[in-house]
């Protein structure tokens, strides 16, 4: 069972490849914050994460004060929190703002923008996806500022590359594949970098990500979110992955931080959040596919977690967008 699979596909993913550019020594990047960048990539509200996929030679990044990230060709550099940052190589005299320099290239597709100061070359993608906050955050939360994985070797790794290659191989960008390709081929290399960044986590590692890893509590995830509206125990749980009640409530506490029916729980509300505002369907509707008995019970638990009852979390959300 593929817990990450499951959580990404209740998250929602929607984004796209949106930039190719081809960057001569020397040069430097200031790329602002998702939140600025935002509204010239996706019309509708979200958290949006930024990455950048390394086609060819080699650039560094970094967060304002942090240490250098070297990257090569193959290597994809994510900012799972949306936090600016700088792309660079070479010696330039000082940083651009790579919004004000390339906004007018963002509605061109992958169109080749070409900068810098003639010397060594690096091509890069950017992308970015966007999905809800709240859903987002059981992933985003257990992932560092800024997250390297190398996709250069394995079956998974050429056909990215050779699809990205691809896409920006085109005469000009613009009809490089529909806007459902991009969003697919944006997706899988998301999935592709938190697979590897998953496999690469040290033994000692605890969070979301490393709970997906281990083979009791990532049982444990895929049965929660395949079938949030079972009754699922503790004890039932236990049973399905083969530990004793005690030991696999300690499993799951020692990598979540939660128990597994308070995460349950969590996770269910997320859910009816999503529900109710992507949904024409009833409250009662919402609280009975997430596995309230009652319409009653949904509205208390919903009011706990989001200060407001469900009818009129989705009347002002709604009322927000428009």
């Amino acid at each position: 069972m593929d817990v990450l699979s499951e959580v990404l596909k209740a998250i929602k993913l929607d984004g796209a490849l949106f930039f190719n550019a081809e960057l001569s020594a020397p040069w430097c990047l200031r790329e602002p914050r998702s939140d600025e960048i935002a509204p010239f990539l996706s019309p509708v509200g979200g958290h949006v994460v930024l990455y950048h996929y390394v086609i060819e030679g080699r650039l560094y990044a970094r967060l304002p004060g942090g240490p250098r990230v070297e990257l090569r060709a193959g290597d994809v550099v994510v900012f799972p929190h949306g936090n600016d940052h700088f792309l660079s190589y070479g010696q330039p005299e000082k940083p651009v703002d790579a919004l004000k320099t390339f906004s007018k290239n963002l509605s061109e597709g992958l169109k080749l923008a070409r900068f810098g100061g003639g010397g060594e070359v690096t091509r890069l993608v950017c992308g970015y996806l966007v999905c809800e906050p709240g859903l987002s955050d059981l992933i985003f939360s257990g992932l560092p500022k800024v997250l390297k994985v190398s996709l250069s070797d394995g079956p998974s790794g050429r056909w990215l590359a050779d699809s990205i290659g691809y896409l920006v191989g085109e005469e000009n960008g613009q009809d490089a594949g529909s806007g459902v390709v991009m969003t697919k081929l944006s997706e899988v290399l998301f999935m592709e970098t938190l697979r590897r960044y998953i496999g690469e986590l040290p033994a000692e590692q605890t969070g979301w990500l490393a709970g997906a890893r281990d083979p009791y509590v990532g049982k444990a995830l895929a049965l929660i979110h395949g079938e949030p509206s079972e009754e699922w125990t503790i004890s039932g749980l236990a049973r399905r992955v083969g530990l004793s009640r005690t030991r696999f409530a300690e499993r799951f506490r020692h990598f979540l931080g939660d128990s597994p029916i308070a995460y349950l729980a969590k996770w269910r509300l997320k859910l009816g959040a999503d529900a109710l505002l992507s949904s024409e369907n009833s409250v009662a509707e919402i609280g009975a596919a997430v596995g309230y008995g009652s319409e009653a019970s949904f509205s208390r638990a919903f009011r706990r977690e989001f200060g407001s009852p469900p009818a009129t979390f989705r009347r002002s959300h709604r009322r927000a967008l428009g």
